[in-house]
């Protein structure tokens, strides 16, 4: 038969958390002050991680819009400083490598872009021409916003099809009626005009013409300025390493061969000693907030010996002031850390908005910033939670 006195000790599970809570409730401005600073360095780490993450995701996408299998061709450098100038037949030299969609090329005319020829010759608005191939938009993917991109006819006729950025700068805001732009000593009419295109940006500055016009009115030598190449699933690598020695096999070093999605996947893991910076701030942070509940929980015990004192003489064994005090200092940091998820998430979407990007915050992040705060709060209320458990009812109830 159980005496009294085991009865009296009794603490049942749903009575620790109450009892917990009590010194938190009674002491709410100075709860919410330690609070917040688990808070903070939960809401840093959850914050670093989501941006991250969402970063990772824009940059997935970023990957995916790109296309993997794209590549850029350009002259390189010459060992002896001379200019590198690419045969005019280069894209056709490459096509002949076999596991290629598309390959085109692009030529820089030496020509002026302006709206009529009343504006001045040094106001073009860096507006560059290009002679190009016919199948370009094919290989980076370019969509035309209105009228149509060149064909074997309109390259032979005084046809231009404007970038974005240049049908805008040029005032052309449709093509009815059919706009008409200056170039150098000849009007053309504007057939159309792209959208913006990721795989080339410096498209949506430029005036495109065909070649034979530009050899016609500009005398052009057609020398190719970047090369657009879309090889087939599986065989970027090898039509990589092949392209330099096909177009120069005398010089390849004088042929600069580039994948776009390199520049990306390199921002990508430069930004990783960033990260692992932020996050060592943000455990720092929690470090320190850790140490702020457990001063206060010291201060806590001071001020509560009296209670500390009734309870033990009520029948409370060392073992539920331990608790008790455990408890309150895990709810503590548990306040703070689902504050702190909450704030980190925030911020994760507020940066995400403002980049125009994906928003992504891991559950991984949320899940273990709240676990986080509960192993710093429990560990933090373990010393305050010893001494409490030691003071001698006798004395904690005497007046001091």
């Amino acid at each position: 038969m159980r005496s009294a006195r085991s009865d009296l000790s009794r603490l049942r599970s749903s009575d620790v958390f109450r009892v917990g809570g009590l010194g938190l409730r009674a002491r709410k401005v100075r709860t919410l002050l330690t609070a917040l600073g688990i808070a903070i360095g939960i809401a840093a780490m959850v914050a670093v991680l989501g941006i991250t993450a969402s970063e990772d995701a824009q940059v997935q996408a970023e990957l995916d819009a790109l296309g993997p299998n794209l590549l850029e061709v350009f002259e390189g450098e010459s060992i002896t400083g001379e200019d590198i100038v690419l045969p005019v037949e280069s894209a056709a030299m490459i096509e002949r490598i076999g596991p290629i969609e598309v390959a085109a090329q692009v030529s820089v005319v030496d020509a002026t872009v302006r709206r009529t020829e009343f504006v001045p010759a040094a106001q073009t608005g860096g507006i560059v021409v290009l002679a190009t191939d016919l199948d370009v938009l094919d290989a980076v993917d370019g969509v035309v916003a209105t009228g149509t991109f060149l064909d074997a006819r309109s390259a032979e006729t005084p046809a231009v099809v404007l970038g974005s950025v240049a049908a805008e700068r040029l005032g052309v805001r449709s093509l009815d009626p059919t706009p008409i732009v200056y170039l150098t000593d000849t009007y053309f009419q504007v057939i159309g005009v792209l959208e913006s295109v990721r795989l080339a940006p410096g498209f949506d500055r430029a005036a495109f013409i065909g070649a034979p016009i530009a050899q016609t009115l500009f005398e052009a030598e057609l020398e190719p300025q970047t090369i657009y190449v879309d090889v087939v699933d599986g065989w970027l690598d090898d039509v990589r390493a092949l392209i330099a020695a096909t177009i120069r096999p005398e010089a390849p070093n004088e042929v600069t061969v580039t994948r776009p999605s390199d520049a990306i996947e390199a921002r990508d893991v430069t930004s990783d000693s960033f990260r692992s910076l932020l996050l060592g701030l943000g455990a720092v942070a929690l470090l320190v907030g850790g140490v702020g509940i457990a001063n206060v929980m010291v201060i806590s015990v001071l001020e509560r010996q009296g209670e500390i004192g009734v309870r033990r003489a009520l029948g409370a064994t060392r073992r539920h002031i331990r608790l008790q005090f455990v408890v309150e200092s895990a709810l503590l940091s548990l306040l703070g850390g689902v504050a702190g998820v909450g704030i980190g998430a925030a911020i994760t979407a507020a940066y995400a908005e403002r980049e125009d990007s994906v928003v992504s915050v891991p559950i991984e992040a949320l899940v273990l910033g709240v676990g986080a705060a509960l192993v710093i709060g429990g560990f933090a209320g373990l010393y305050p939670a010893a001494r409490a458990a030691r003071l001698d009812p006798a004395e904690a109830v005497r007046p001091g």
